[in-house]
């Protein structure tokens, strides 16, 4: 009997003795961004101009945002203006009111509406060139600008490549040099920097290419519209070049 209840006690506690088992003792919490911050610090030299280049990076897209848009290549309401302008042909007027304004398409109208004012004689051929060198320079200036994304893209892994090497560097080195455990401590750490730099130089070079082809995508399409927007002002300066020339020869007949 006394062996039964022995028996019994025994069963009872024994789901408190697993609990107490069971329960892992209390560690410390460390916080996430602590310890991603300490493993990007101890992965070797390489990492610094990696975060400078995410600054760079980071800063492109920014500036880009604001820069490779509609509004500062074609305004609508610049030609709106640009257009009331031309039918009255008010080129002074039209060419201050692009000095005034910062969008391309307005640069393209100056320089052609400048040397129409300089050249009074000139043809329209001439002027037409003009507006296309100017044109070929913005949209030159545009694809320029975006190419800085795909630098960043290509030089951000082969920085993380050569991070990746040295870490295998110093795994190599630790193993012919430390003996015991510390070999072990040393080899994962030549295997976690090498890792963490690859992985830094993908993290940055993935995203400046992905931002690169939709900046790319976005600066055709503006091109594309600044040559609408050039076509339809040359061709209504066309339409003043040759009420010009139909009125040339009426004067001449009247002075003969």
């Amino acid at each position: 009997m006394k062996n039964l209840f022995l028996l019994f006690a025994a069963l009872a506690s024994a789901p408190s003795l697993l609990a107490q088992t069971a329960t892992p003792p209390l560690v410390p919490e460390v916080s996430r961004s602590q310890t991603i911050m300490d493993t990007l610090i101890k992965a070797g030299p390489v990492m610094i101009p990696l975060f400078l280049l995410s600054i760079f990076f980071v800063m492109l897209v920014i500036v880009y945002l604001m820069t490779i848009r509609r509004g500062t290549v074609v305004s609508s309401g610049y030609m709106a203006t640009a257009d009331a302008l031309l039918r009255k042909r008010d080129y002074l007027g039209l060419l201050a009111v692009s000095n005034r304004h910062g969008e391309a398409i307005a640069r393209v109208v100056q320089k052609m509406l400048d040397f129409t004012t300089k050249n009074p004689n000139a043809d329209f051929q001439q002027v037409r060139e003009i507006a296309e060198t100017e044109g070929t320079r913005v949209a030159a200036s545009l694809n320029n600008r975006v190419i800085y994304l795909a630098d960043v893209g290509m030089i951000a892994p082969l920085l993380g490549l050569l991070g990746t090497v040295f870490g295998i560097i110093h795994s190599f080195g630790a193993l012919g040099a430390d003996v015991g455990s510390a070999r072990y401590v040393a080899l994962s750490r030549g295997i976690s920097e090498a890792l963490v730099n690859t992985a830094a130089g993908l993290a940055i070079g993935i995203p400046a290419m992905i931002f690169y082809a939709f900046f790319r995508g976005r600066a055709q399409k503006l091109i594309s519209e600044l040559e609408a927007a050039s076509t339809h002002v040359l061709a209504l300066l066309s339409l003043q070049y040759g009420k010009r020339m139909e009125r040339t020869p009426v004067l001449i007949e009247d002075e003969l």
